[in-house]
């Protein structure tokens, strides 16, 4: 018999706090949003392309007087307006994703090398799409809200029907035609990204998945969906 599948709530924040086994959730949160600064160090430090939403940062910035951390800032505020409509509720690790994120990026490269040869730098792209898709898991995983730009993945994933692989996908690729037209910089690794977060992400929620205890309603399979 097939085992039952782990579910995702769609839950506020006192919801979460009461979903129980906090021993393992609370450290699966910080530890993956570690991890989602360390992956974004590495693949800024491979210099081989940036994340498609930093594509769409860089493209910004070329029509506006804004610094770059700003941009960001602002545009995740945008993204979470469009969660209302989705119904999407933030939560505790929506506003320490905004906060932890970005340090643990500056944090990161305070120690990470700068390879010189192609080779060291192609393996630390690759190293760094992987790992970003496995603390993507690791946080959204952990039941307590997922950040912006994923919350708007799993929302519309839970409104439309479709798989979190291709819904992730085709916002990684739009972000990425969007910043490219907005004079955005793209390498290899932002299509090596933009193809890869989707299934990678995919494949690993469901082994990070903590079931909430029975208080919140499980709105999105954290399973893969129907294939479309």
């Amino acid at each position: 018999m097939r085992a039952p599948k782990r579910q995702l709530a769609n839950a506020g924040p006192i919801e979460q706090l009461r979903g129980g086994r906090l021993w393992r959730r609370l450290p699966q949160l910080f530890l993956g949003l570690y991890l989602f600064g360390a992956s974004m160090a590495m693949m800024v430090n491979a210099g081989l392309g940036m994340t498609p939403w930093d594509v769409l940062h860089s493209g910004i910035q070329n029509h506006v007087p804004l610094t770059f951390g700003t941009i960001i800032t602002i545009l995740a505020f945008l993204v979470l307006l469009i969660w209302i409509p989705l119904r999407q509720q933030p939560g505790i690790g929506t506003i320490l994703n905004a906060l932890l994120v970005g340090p643990s990026l500056d944090l990161t490269r305070l120690f990470l090398p700068r390879p010189d040869e192609l080779g060291w730098n192609i393996a630390l792209m690759v190293t760094g799409v992987v790992l970003n898709g496995a603390a993507s898991a690791m946080y959204i995983g952990s039941q307590f809200g997922p950040g912006p730009r994923d919350g708007l993945m799993t929302g519309l994933s839970r409104v439309t029907g479709r798989s979190i692989r291709l819904v992730r996908t085709l916002i990684e690729v739009t972000v990425v035609a969007v910043g490219w037209l907005l004079g955005g910089v793209v390498g290899v690794g932002t299509v090596l990204y933009a193809l890869g977060i989707g299934p990678i992400t995919q494949a690993l929620l469901p082994a990070f998945t903590v079931d909430l205890l029975p208080r919140s309603k499980p709105t999105t399979t954290a399973e893969d969906a129907p294939e479309d």
